[in-house]
């Protein structure tokens, strides 16, 4: 990630995209295998027989005729699985995806060189925003590097449903509407959503033909902060987004039905680069403690501020902390992370302050998105709040900050960062629970065009037999530390014992685990 913009022109964001491999089809009997493995930790001898005959017989039966479907539909797609995987995983979801599928969390981290401070919401608010305008901008000019695992290019179509990127409710399936386009595609949306005390307004980021500046941006969110801080609360129309798919489907239809320039209103939201979020709470945030912000307030807050479909919701907290909120279907956290770290990287060198012009041009101040409702439609969002409500308070959720060691060290002691997490996962549920967890890690698949995401089982026999082993008095520590060591090559989910190498491990790490 530090590589954030192009140091030339030589070489553009999306200019790879048409010669990226095609997402290939794995061999059946390789994925078959794989299955076997992921499943073995969990089963008895019996069920694992019983699996394995089941295995066999799909092998040599339906499972060549599927297998076969596969390869031909690989033949006309450049990635087979894309439609399956976004409607299955995402768009055919029928219960709330606000409440059960978006992602959020901490965006930027900022706190260790803006500690929180009460007020300053606006001030950090337009600063970030700013600096995300500057990466939309960047990304408008292909000027965005490309990524790269070693010397393969990976796939950067996600980073085009950062902006201008909402989803649709559907009655049976929801859709993706993408606005967003390059400087040679033509045109692209320019204007921002804020969302304040129930009540919707809009401005545009660009003022004739330049970027608006942090003294402007403060000039547009002060103004709509200082009417609705004096003003009644607006009726709360985001909170139909929290609501089961379908409901609001239907509701979306009735409140066009109201009122043709209910659509309008709502395709300006849905065509906007993204939604800024002004919300009253005051969460504790410390570089330590990040809880508030990813749990209760960032994943579960005020339905009323937050555009569930859109896919970046930026929130400004009274105290100055941020948080993102993100419909998950056109894209995955990694796209998010990277314009994160641009905006952190930028926001730290300029110790969090605009060292540019205050001036501030005439622009047209903010125009609020009045939509027309009845009295079905103000029941209905406070049904859809208190139903959100009563969803997300069983989530528990803590998210610490662990400053013992890091990755750094674990490297240092020739673990792969990765392996230790995940063993330490495995080794933490099996003493609470004395069984192995079913586990999933993401892999990526970006090697390929339009590729998203795979799983890996981190689950695997060698893990169970090392949690065994670490709760076994019996057990040495050198036995203990040597099953580590070989782990930390066995990579989850792709085994392959003809690339692993025993490698000498340290007792540090061996006495963390096994506290």
């Amino acid at each position: 990630m530090e590589k954030q913009v192009l140091e030339s022109s030589e070489e553009r964001t999306f200019q790879y995209q048409d010669s990226l491999p095609s997402l290939p089809v794995p061999p059946l009997d390789e994925s078959l295998s794989k299955y076997l493995d992921a499943v073995k930790p969990f089963l008895n001898q019996e069920e694992y027989q019983r699996t394995e005959d089941i295995v066999k017989k799909f092998e040599s039966g339906i499972g060549k005729e599927l297998h076969q479907k596969l390869l031909e539909r690989a033949k006309t797609r450049r990635n087979w699985l894309e439609d399956w995987w976004l409607n299955v995983a995402y768009l055919d979801l029928r219960i709330s995806t606000q409440i059960h599928c978006n992602i959020g969390g901490p965006g930027p981290y900022i706190e260790h060189c803006w500690p929180p401070k009460e007020g300053t919401q606006i001030e950090r608010a337009c600063v970030n925003i700013w600096h995300t305008l500057k990466y939309w901008d960047l990304l408008r000019a292909e000027k965005v590097a490309v990524e790269r695992s070693g010397n393969a290019v990976l796939d950067m179509n996600q980073f085009r449903m950062l902006f201008c990127t909402c989803k649709i409710p559907g009655v049976t399936r929801d859709s993706i509407g993408s606005y967003f386009k390059t400087e040679t595609e033509g045109e692209c949306p320019s204007h921002l959503i804020v969302l304040c005390r129930g009540r919707v307004f809009a401005f545009d980021a660009i003022h004739e033909g330049s970027m608006v500046t942090p003294p402007e941006i403060f000039r547009q969110l002060a103004y709509i902060q200082k009417r609705c801080h004096s003003e009644p609360d607006g009726p709360g129309l985001a909170a139909l987004t929290s609501s089961e798919r379908t409901k609001w489907a239907e509701l979306r239809e009735y409140l066009i039905d109201l009122d043709p320039k209910n659509l309008t209103l709502l395709e300006k939201i849905q065509r906007s680069l993204f939604v800024v979020c002004l919300d009253d709470s005051s969460p504790h945030a410390t570089p330590e403690d990040y809880t508030e912000v990813v749990a209760r307030l960032g994943l579960t807050g005020d339905p009323t501020v937050r555009w569930g479909d859109k896919s970046y919701n930026s929130i400004f907290f009274s105290n100055g902390t941020c948080s993102a909120f993100c419909d998950h279907s056109p894209l995955d956290a990694m796209a998010l992370i990277t314009m994160f770290s641009y905006a952190e990287k930028k926001i730290m060198e300029n110790e969090g302050k605009w060292k540019g012009s205050d001036k501030v041009r005439d622009i047209p101040w903010p125009e609020e998105l009045v939509f027309t409702v009845d009295q079905k439609i103000i029941n209905e969002i406070g049904h859809a709040k208190e139903l959100y409500y009563k969803k997300v308070s069983d989530l528990q959720l803590v998210s610490y900050a662990f400053t013992s060691f890091g990755k750094a060290l674990v490297k240092k002691k020739k673990l792969h960062p990765d392996t230790f997490v995940q063993l330490a996962i495995q080794l933490a549920y099996y003493k609470c629970h004395g069984r192995p967890g079913c586990c999933y890690e993401t892999a990526m698949t970006r090697r390929f065009y339009h590729g998203r995401t795979e799983t890996i089982r981190p689950c695997t026999v060698e893990a169970l037999e090392w949690c065994k082993s670490m709760l076994d008095p019996s057990e040495s520590e050198l036995s203990c530390v040597g099953l580590l060591g070989f782990l930390s090559y066995l990579p989850f989910g792709f085994k392959n014992v003809s690339v692993l190498s025993y490698i000498h491990t340290d007792y540090f790490f061996f006495s963390h685990l096994k506290k």
